[in-house]
């Protein structure tokens, strides 16, 4: 009884990311077979975390699209390409946040590599990086800021958080939206450790 019951939470779970016709994964299975009490905290944590208050669905979903990119989950990317459209996005908004994604990429390991060091020469010299996507983004500055927050969270560049996090405090984004914004990040790293 518990092994179909937790199944049908796994499958659930899936269906939230829109991964329905997905089969489960052998991670996914075991807990599922294991009566893994985790099954149900990650269903919720990701469904909480998709339906938070300061992100539209939208959002939340090119959120989904920049996360499955920067973790290399193919099928997850289509999977929140095709939710993000379903609610009004288009396919610049969709490329740009690729296009975030990768350029954030840069940015995470250059400037990890300048405050691991912490040698004048590096810090003062221009980093060389063009970043003319950032100068008048589709999906605006704001967004595209909180997306680059996101990434540069997940690949865990001090430096690029503090800024992003301090630009978009200037651009009047509230902490809330901050946070869920992160915590939307971190979850789906999660799911995508059982996909």
């Amino acid at each position: 009884m518990f092994a179909s019951t937790n199944q049908d939470t796994a499958v659930q779970l899936l269906e939230t990311v829109g991964l329905a016709d997905t089969e489960l994964s052998a991670r996914l299975r075991l807990l599922a077979d294991t009566d893994a009490r985790y099954l149900k905290d990650i269903k919720i944590n990701v469904t909480n975390s998709l339906g938070a208050a300061t992100l539209t669905r939208k959002e939340a979903y090119l959120i989904g699209v920049a996360v499955a990119v920067n973790e290399k989950q193919a099928a997850l990317q289509a999977s929140f390409e095709k939710l993000a459209t379903q609610e009004g996005a288009n396919e610049k908004e969709i490329a740009e946040v690729i296009s975030c994604t990768s350029l954030m990429n840069a940015n995470n390991v250059y400037y990890r590599f300048r405050h691991f060091v912490n040698k004048e020469f590096y810090t003062a010299t221009p980093a060389g990086i063009r970043m003319s996507i950032m100068a008048n983004p589709v999906t605006g500055k704001e967004f595209f800021e909180l997306l680059s927050l996101v990434v540069s969270a997940l690949n865990g560049c001090e430096m690029c958080v503090t800024s992003h996090e301090e630009a978009l405090l200037k651009h009047g984004t509230d902490q809330q939206r901050v946070l869920e914004a992160v915590r939307l990040g971190a979850v789906l790293r999660s799911l995508i450790v059982l996909l």
